[in-house]
């Protein structure tokens, strides 16, 4: 039921377009919706049953608010914004990049292939994205070897490396004539637009050969280089004779979650697809379109041609917003890989729900079951847990992990470098915690972004006092805070909590301590981890730093090229050339470090 300063807000609420967004009792903003009628909509909420997602949404709504646009589409492009802004979490989130790599022709007098994960209008040739990274590097290489361009730093008045080995053209030591490139590229751009039955029938003869000689190791390289070049540009399935590009989308929604599945049709076939699970809270169509909407609002995200969406979506609106024709299918192929998509979409969603009870058990609950221990909300959703690393108190770190519904969420990980401090252990634990306690929710304060539900700081009474103090008495927040115990084995024992430093015992048995082992774990290891970093590669800039000849710019192409001591001990001589320095500082490095 309805609060009454909730039911006077309804009673107000306009017949016009716009977006809505549902707050919980903090002021926090949960949902963001759009509606056509906002007035019927966001009535629906409270005058309607609900079950699922869309239940616990409303029975966290303490108060709403909402923005009144001229059109649907501004309706639209509103939503969109608060969700990137506010990031609510009974909202679909999808993150800014899409985390593919493109294989790109450098636009330079000496051109270069090479694996980026940006699409720049810099008259550079891009194909892609590739749903498989390790195929694509592994194409790429074979692309260098097959198609040599550049591979070397340009000119420097002698033959590189990778010259002597037929995977460069020659510009570091002589000038290029520009039609040996444009045949070079013209081939590698045939090969990657899926022109690969020449080099897959050579391949598989050189293969053949291999295993008649009982070369089984390099018939193996062989069959593993064709099941790359396959699952980067081989053909799948044929959908025209004409090379538009599409993205279709299709979706199957049951029990309050929705499954999406996306096919991105280039050069006349399906090279790759993508499927979605979420919870939701509006009608499919509505999630659905909003998915769509936020899909091409990412970063580095290469529209395509044209976009595919089953019947009974709101075709022009969605094309008036991205910004390419939106189609649904009547017949033929497209209909029949329309058809295929929601098919996919329902085996998708079935086996999620065979899975649900269980994960729900170990993740949901177990959460819940923390929260109950230490007397809070059990529908708290966020932990945030910090752990401190040093060595006798120099060079310390800290490292926050977080936990949504028992679940790390790692694109939410931060790492601080912390400032160094005199003084004994316990000094510098205290110092520590105050320093990245009032970094991390100082810098929440100002982006307006939500704050945790609960907070856990490895290490026992000094981190949660220091903690409690910052939080209270220096930024004026509320939230929950506890230690995390471990006992004489360093092992996971107990919480502190209150205002008493009490301990909370829980069940070693249960699946909150289970839990909480897990959080105290993950986020030592993502300390030391950091720590570990840092260390390597102050000991790798000092060691190099020894080395007569070696300077700041020499140092960062090593550096940069092979990472560790270890890797630069490995390395030949012509290899340490072929970042860039000379033959004298390679043999002087090789030296010293021997």
């Amino acid at each position: 039921m309805a609060s009454e300063h909730i039911e006077q807000k309804l009673a107000l609420l306009p017949d016009l377009p716009g977006s809505y967004q549902m707050k919980d009792i903090t002021g926090k903003i949960i949902y963001v919706g759009k509606a056509k009628n906002l007035k019927n909509r966001v009535r629906s909420y409270f005058k309607s049953s609900h079950d699922g997602k869309t239940a616990k949404l409303v029975s966290e709504i303490a108060d709403f608010d909402f923005i009144v646009t001229s059109t649907d589409k501004e309706a639209f492009l509103l939503e969109i914004t608060l969700i990137q802004k506010y990031q609510p979490y009974y909202n679909i989130k999808l993150k800014k990049g899409t985390g593919y790599p493109y294989i790109k022709i450098t636009n330079e007098k000496d051109p270069r292939t090479m694996i980026v994960s940006d699409v720049r209008k810099d008259g550079a040739y891009y194909f892609g994205p590739y749903p498989n990274v390790y195929a694509a590097e592994e194409t790429l290489q074979f692309i260098q070897r097959v198609y040599p361009l550049r591979r070397c730093n340009g000119y420097q008045g002698r033959p590189c490396l990778y010259y002597h080995m037929g995977q460069c053209l020659g510009a570091c030591f002589k000038d290029v004539p520009q039609k040996d490139y444009d045949r070079q590229i013209a081939r590698i751009k045939s090969f990657l637009n899926g022109n690969t039955a020449k080099v897959k029938a050579t391949l598989t003869k050189q293969m053949q050969v291999a295993a008649d000689k009982e070369e089984y190791e390099r018939a193996g390289e062989i069959r593993d280089q064709i099941r790359y070049i396959e699952a980067t540009v081989e053909k799948q399935k044929i959908i025209s004779t004409d090379h538009t590009t599409r993205d279709l989308f299709n979706f199957y929604m049951d029990k309050g979650w929705i499954s999406i599945q996306v096919f991105f049709i280039r050069q006349a076939r399906l090279m790759k697809r993508e499927k979605r699970l979420f919870p939701v809270v509006n009608t499919a169509e509505e999630e659905f379109e909003s998915f769509i909407l936020q899909f091409y609002d990412r970063k580095n995200n290469v529209k395509p041609r044209e976009v595919l969406v089953p019947a009974g979506m709101n075709n022009d609106v969605l094309s008036d917003v991205i910004g390419v024709p939106v189609r649904t299918p009547q017949r033929g192929e497209k209909r029949a890989l329309m058809d295929l998509a929601a098919k996919n979409s329902r085996i998708t969603l079935e086996e999620k729900f065979r899975l649900l009870e269980l994960d729900n058990r170990k993740t949901v609950d177990a959460q819940a079951e923390i929260m109950e221990a230490l007397g809070l909300p059990r529908d708290g959703h966020v932990i945030e847990a910090f752990d401190h690393s040093h060595i006798q108190g120099a060079e310390p770190v800290s490292a926050m992990v977080q936990f949504v519904d028992g679940r790390p969420e790692k694109n939410n990980y931060r790492k601080y470098k912390l400032a160094q401090d005199e003084g004994d252990h316990s000094a510098n634990e205290d110092a520590n915690t105050r320093e990245v306690i009032r970094r991390r929710y100082t810098r929440l304060l100002k982006e307006h972004h939500p704050f945790p539900d609960l907070i856990l700081m490895d290490g026992g009474a000094i981190e949660m006092n220091a903690a409690k103090d910052v939080l209270e008495n220096e930024l004026n927040l509320d939230i929950p805070v506890a230690g995390m115990v471990k006992n004489n084995k360093h092992k996971t024992a107990a919480l502190l909590y209150g205002n008493f430093d009490q301990p909370i015992d829980l069940d070693p048995r249960s699946q909150g301590f289970y839990l909480l082992e897990r959080i105290q774990d993950e986020v030592h290891r993502f300390a030391i981890t950091f720590h570990r970093q840092l260390r390597s590669k102050t000991s790798l800039t000092s060691r190099l730093e020894e080395i007569k000849g070696v300077g700041p710019k020499t140092r960062a192409k090593l550096m940069r090229e092979f990472k560790t001591i270890n890797n630069i001990k490995a390395a030949s001589v012509a290899e340490l050339q072929a970042v860039g320095i000379s033959k004298t500082t390679a043999q002087t490095i090789k030296l010293a470090l021997t």
